[in-house]
Order: C-alpha cells, then sequence, then structure tokens
C-alpha cells in the first residue's frame, strides 16, 4: 500500500479491523524508533578468493551467487563473462582451502544450459534453476549430479505456460528452506494481463515454496505480496521484427499484454528465517511483515520513515546516473529453442532498444533484505544518491532494533552461514573479483 495514504485511510482500516475474522487481531504491530542507533562494522576477516594470477580456481570471472552449508563451506557460483556463460561451481572449506569444483555445459542431465540461479541446503546440497531445462537441478554434497526436478508448466503473473511458463519460472531467484527439501522464490519479473489491454492485471505477486522432492515441483503459495499497479506499453522502440525458424514475427505484438516494473516500483523482497517463517516487504513503506511457515502474517516491524515523492528533478538525475538509453541496447534469441544459446556470438544477433519504463510515483524506503542463519534481518535502507547502498538497520524477527551501520560503512552481506559467516563479492585490484570472508559479531548474526 501506498505509505502516503495511510494516515488519511486509518478510520477506514479500523473498519475492516472490526469486520475481518478473529485471527487478524493475533498480527502484532510494532513501532521500532526512528532516531538510528550507530553500530560500527566490527568484522573480522578470516580468507579471501580470487588473484589476477595462480590457479584456475583462484583466478574468478563474475561471480553470480555465493552461499555457505552448516559446516561453513563456501560455494562460489563463477562465470566465465556474462549471463550465458559457462558456469563453475567452486567449493572451499571453513578455513578457505579450495575442496572441489563441479559443473559443466551442456543439454543432458547434470549440465547447466542456461542457468539462472541458485541455493545451497545446510546439509550441502547444491541447487541450480536451468531455463534451458526448465527444470531444477539437484547436485549432492560432493558435487554429484543426483536428479533434475522439472518446474512448473504455469509461470507466475500470468506471464506464460507450457515449457516456456515452466522456463520463465525458474528465472525467479531461490532461496534454501533451512529445513531442507525445498527453496523459495519471489516473483519479481513482468506481469502479463489475459486480454493484453492491461485492464486484468494482476494485483498481488506470490512468495511460493517449491518442493523438490518428487519429480515436478509442487508449488505452494506462502503469502500474496502486493503488486503496485502496471501500465501495459510496448517493450521495443521502432520495428521489433525478429526472423525466426518457419517465419518471422514482430515481438512487440508477441508479448502483447506484459507489463514491465516501473522504475522505482517498490520490489518484492524476501529473506526466510530459521523455522521456515518469511520476513517481506512489499510497499513503499518501511513495512516488514513477518509471516509465519502456515503463510499468516503473525507481525508487522515498521519505522517511521516515509518514501520521497519522484520529482522531475528526480527523473532527469535518474537518467543521468543510468546512462545514455543506447547501454539498454539487448540481443534477442534467434535459435528454435527461443532462448539464446550459451556460445552465440552477441555481435550476429539482432538488437533492438527497450522502451524507458514509466516512473513509479514514489520512492521505496527499503532497498534490500535479507536474513542471518541465527534469524536476524538486516535491511538496507534508499541512502542519499539514486543509486548506491544506504544506512543498514539490524533487527530480530520479534522486532527488537539492535541498531544501524550508517551508509558507506559497510556493503550488505551476499551471503550469511553458520556461526556469523558472511562473505562478500568484491572488485579488487585490476576489477578482478574476489569474495571475501568475514565473520560478524554475536549480537547482529
Amino acid at each position: 500500500m501506498n505509505s502516503s495514504r495511510l494516515v488519511p485511510i486509518y478510520s477506514s482500516f479500523l473498519v475492516a479491523v472490526l469486520a475481518a475474522s478473529p485471527a487478524l487481531f493475533a498480527q502484532e504491530i510494532v513501532e521500532v524508533t526512528g532516531r538510528d542507533q550507530r553500530i560500527d562494522p566490527d568484522f573480522d576477516e578470516l580468507y579471501r578468493i580470487g588473484a589476477v594470477e595462480g590457479e584456475p580456481w583462484e583466478m574468478l570471472g563474475h561471480v553470480s551467487h555465493v552461499a555457505f552449508d552448516a559446516q561453513g563451506n563456501l560455494y562460489v557460483f563463477d562465470r566465465a563473462g556474462g549471463m550465458f556463460s559457462e558456469l563453475r561451481v567452486l567449493v572451499f572449506d571453513a578455513t578457505g582451502a579450495f575442496v572441489r569444483e563441479f559443473g559443466r555445459s551442456g543439454q543432458g542431465p547434470g549440465e547447466f544450459h542456461m542457468p539462472m540461479n541458485y541455493a545451497v541446503w545446510r546439509d550441502g546440497t547444491t541447487i541450480v534453476s536451468d531455463m534451458g531445462h526448465a527444470a531444477y537441478q539437484i547436485f549432492d554434497p560432493s558435487g554429484g549430479f543426483v536428479r533434475m526436478v522439472r518446474s512448473s508448466a504455469e509461470a507466475p503473473g500470468g506471464a506464460g505456460s507450457g515449457f516456456m511458463g515452466a522456463s520463465i519460472r525458474t528465472s525467479a531467484p531461490i532461496q534454501p528452506d533451512p529445513r531442507g527439501g525445498a527453496v523459495y522464490a519471489a516473483w519479481w519479473g513482468m506481469s502479463r494481463s489475459i486480454g493484453g489491454t492491461g485492464a486484468d492485471q494482476p494485483t498481488t505477486r506470490p512468495i511460493t515454496r517449491l518442493d523438490l522432492d518428487a519429480e515436478a515441483v509442487q508449488v505452494d503459495t506462502v503469502v500474496q505480496g502486493w503488486l503496485p499497479p502496471r501500465e501495459v506499453r510496448n517493450l521495443f522502440e521502432g520495428s521489433s521484427n525478429v526472423t525466426l525458424e518457419g517465419g518471422s514475427a514482430d515481438l512487440n505484438q508477441m508479448l502483447g499484454g506484459l507489463a514491465r516494473p516501473s522504475t522505482f516500483e517498490p520490489e518484492l523482497l524476501m529473506g526466510v528465517l530459521p523455522d521456515g517463517g518469511i520476513v517481506y516487504s512489499d510497499s513503499s513503506a518501511y513495512a516488514l511483515k513477518i509471516a509465519l511457515p502456515t503463510g499468516s502474517v503473525a507481525r508487522v516491524i515498521t519505522r517511521p520513515f516515509q518514501p520521497e515523492p519522484v520529482t522531475p528533478r528526480i527523473e532527469e538525475r535518474y537518467r543521468e546516473l543510468r546512462g545514455e538509453r543506447s547501454q539498454n541496447a539487448i540481443s534477442i534469441p534467434t535459435g528454435s529453442s527461443g532462448a539464446p544459446p550459451p556460445e552465440a556470438s552477441l555481435s550476429q544477433l539482432p538488437s533492438f532498444t527497450l522502451v524507458d519504463p514509466p516512473f513509479y510515483h514514489e520512492i521505496p524506503v527499503l532497498r534490500s533484505l535479507s536474513t542471518t542463519w541465527e534469524g536476524r534481518i538486516w535491511v538496507m535502507r534508499q541512502g542519499d544518491e539514486l543509486i548506491g547502498d544506504g544506512p543498514i538497520d539490524v533487527m530480530t524477527a520479534v522486532g527488537e532494533y539492535v541498531g544501524t551501520y550508517p551508509s558507506g560503512a559497510t556493503a550488505m552481506p551476499d551471503a550469511f552461514g553458520p556461526d556469523g559467516l558472511a562473505a562478500f563479492v568484491e572488485l579488487g585490484e585490476f576489477d578482478v573479483s574476489r569474495v571475501v570472508v568475514r565473520r560478524l559479531p554475536t549480537e547482529v548474526r
């Protein structure tokens, strides 16, 4: 809900509460102080991975993801280059010593064909969501291929069904269930109306638990987050004709009814708690919703920070920071599979320019959210710059406020692990990727 409308609707909200079921009265509102209590990043560095020259496992390309298992082993998902380049999984022990590497490209079971997202269960089982296979690939703690779990054929947001819908579902980022056996996904991409007019656009976006124990994914919607209204418009400027096998097609017509997120639209932010509960944010306001494993929201944690209205000056400044529109040029796949093959030369593919999305009317207070293994919530607020890190609040799931790291004091960890482990993906000398592992103080774990 738009936070700027909260005050005028208090009376209406009260009427709705009185008319609601008794279960709603169990929802607790926790108001945290608006005065920041500064904490400093007193982190002990344990080791770092990544070097300009050295062994193959030392020279990283583009680190897409990092994760820990319960033994403190670090998993580094490293690509040679861009989004569809070859992927390898590097494993290091709790001291930073190299243990193993696994993963290769291909179209068979256990081979990566457009891998998109990754998760590691606490026992060391690795899950790779693979768009090319429209499935989730599972590897045991030693890196051996176990099985492939087919994705659901119906993509969220009405974005398609069949093989394409299953592929789209695997594009959603995933987080491991601490109890094992499943991953969580928050749908974040485009939405689609049934008639293509925008009048019947979805109004919610789900957080789902994907059970991976069977041959096909079993999808359980845990919560339905709010989806701001979106505008349906052409995705590409000018001509969008592309030649496919069997003829040509107009991409704007093929993708009619799709609505992209607007600039500054509040994201569906999500973190998983140790008991399988969810903390999420789905609006512009500072409102962290704590959902039980059953999906019912037990608590809402708020702070009195308000979203900033988007003015023409802010729009202009944002465009300056983003650079020229030519940076939005993308390559369109021409293969019969409907997806760019990993070995494709981008210079040989036709290019189209995306139409700039409209601006949302305000800038959300929150930028990102994560949870530690012990259940602390780390949430980054919007900083002074439109693009850049802001202060990071740390609190518990019951609403106890631990403190705030000021803007620039620390980046948000890219992965949390047991016993206060935290991994940060950084750029080192000559812009070489590296992973730095640090240990966090007890109070922020």
